[in-house]
């Protein structure tokens, strides 16, 4: 963990306290326990936890840099991430998991209770769903995503969740520059508009990676998010 800490100050300028550390290694901890029955992630091992999964959460503070949101909400979570990891970072943050896989839903809840955070949501749910009811339409600071969906399907289920004037983070592989360049129309029908990709570099890690950064620039028109399947049928 002393390396992990060393790495978070030294990529993003965060210093992270014996608590986050600690709950942070019980979060490792449950997730390579867990791993073995259920098939959370493809990652199994330590080092590559600590890069691609707690590491690669903590880059999406570039985003924001001083002003980190009140309230996230985090679309195909998974086993967490970046939620989870950013809830740990900012423990006053207001913080929405959206998961449709009952198995991987159930291993964040268990993570909440286990770490004891506070002001967290679980939803085993669609994106689509949660994007028209009206306790989460438009109602939050930031949404994220990692790896859920091409970008033009993905910002269909994002922009709906974010108020006007915040902001979409889309974490992205080596395609991230190309799907932003591809989204610009779903982007401006949704509300959206394109503010920056920033590259990520992790320790170990080849594999090039991206933040896309979206502002909400307008309101969504009611009709979006389309129902189940729609966007990623027909994307915008």
């Amino acid at each position: 963990m002393e390396k992990l800490a060393r790495d978070a100050q030294t990529l993003f300028g965060l210093t992270l306290t014996p608590k986050q550390l600690a709950q942070l290694s019980a979060y490792e901890r449950e997730l390579l326990e867990w791993n073995q029955k259920f098939n959370l992630t493809a990652i199994r091992e330590v080092d590559g936890i600590r890069a691609k999964h707690f590491l690669d959460s903590f880059s999406c503070s570039l985003a924001w840099k001083e002003q980190p949101p009140r309230r996230l909400v985090d679309v195909g979570t998974g086993a967490g991430f970046p939620g989870l990891v950013l809830k740990i970072l900012y423990p006053a943050m207001k913080l929405t998991l959206v998961e449709s896989v009952g198995k991987k839903a159930n291993f964040c809840a268990h993570i909440v209770q286990t770490l004891g955070l506070e002001s967290v949501e679980v939803l085993t749910s669609r994106a689509e769903q949660i994007g028209q009811r009206a306790a989460h339409r438009e109602k939050y600071d930031w949404a994220v995503a990692r790896a859920v969906a091409n970008l033009p399907v993905l910002s269909e289920y994002l922009l709906p969740l974010v108020r006007v004037g915040g902001g979409v983070l889309a974490q992205k592989g080596a395609s991230g520059p190309a799907e932003a360049q591809a989204s610009e129309k779903a982007f401006k029908l949704l509300g959206g508009k394109l503010r920056q990709i920033i590259p990520v570099e992790l320790p170990g890690v080849a594999e090039e990676r991206y933040l896309v950064i979206v502002d909400k620039s307008a309101a969504t028109p009611p009709l979006y998010p389309r129902k189940d399947g729609q966007p990623a049928k027909k994307p915008l």
